[in-house]
């Protein structure tokens, strides 16, 4: 009888639990909808401290995360959304987004930078492995290749490299035309790719 009593209680724990746990991610998608991703963030790190496998309120939370500028913490988030879900290419886009904020952040070191940067481009590339069709893995990629490119030929920093410069532009060049060839009508596009062939032959005259 003491037996049932337990099991029984641990049963009617874990409904509650699990109630609670869809209330907090049901308040934390609203929220993120809403746009108010800070009230986000609270429901939904709730709701992962009582399930930390639900995909679906993990990547959320990374999501939040990376509106409320914590990248660091988006990226933590996301990686745990790719442990469980190692297709989820949505999930190596943001978390090579958050990457290129923070290579982009001039309060971290030029290691770290040298870090996020090829994070991002790996993350990038994954994505796109994942869902080929979908050009803003490409655009953003080129834009992480052509950022990696400018940091690479900065003096003093302890990372210089030419060589490895003159071959991120040439690969942001190639991942714009392709989103050129996709769809000519992006000017936007087609600006990023004269900058970084632009580089490239300034290199080339030095």
């Amino acid at each position: 009888m003491k037996y049932s009593f337990i099991i029984g209680f641990l049963i009617f724990s874990s409904v509650e639990a699990i109630q609670a746990q869809s209330s907090y991610v049901r308040l934390g998608q609203k929220a993120l909808v809403d746009g108010d991703f800070k009230n986000a963030v609270a429901n939904l790190e709730k709701a992962c401290i009582t399930d930390s496998t639900n995909a679906n309120a993990l990547w959320m939370l990374g999501y939040s995360y990376y509106h409320c500028d914590s990248y660091k913490k988006s990226i933590a988030t996301y990686t745990k959304v790719i442990a469980v879900k190692p297709a989820d290419a949505t999930a190596y886009y943001y978390r090579a987004r958050a990457k290129g904020h923070l290579a982009g952040d001039n309060l971290v070191t030029p290691a770290e930078k040298e870090k996020y940067f090829l994070g991002s481009i790996l993350d990038f590339s994954k994505a796109a492995s994942l869902n080929p069709t979908d050009l803003k893995n490409y655009q953003n990629r080129g834009i992480a290749y052509k950022d990696y490119g400018l940091f690479k030929l900065v003096k003093n920093s302890g990372f210089y490299d030419k060589a490895r410069a003159a071959n991120a532009f040439r690969a942001s060049i190639a991942d714009f035309q392709k989103v050129l060839d996709a769809d000519p009508q992006r000017m936007d596009i087609a600006s990023l790719l004269e900058l970084s062939k632009e580089q490239l032959k300034h290199m080339g005259r030095k």
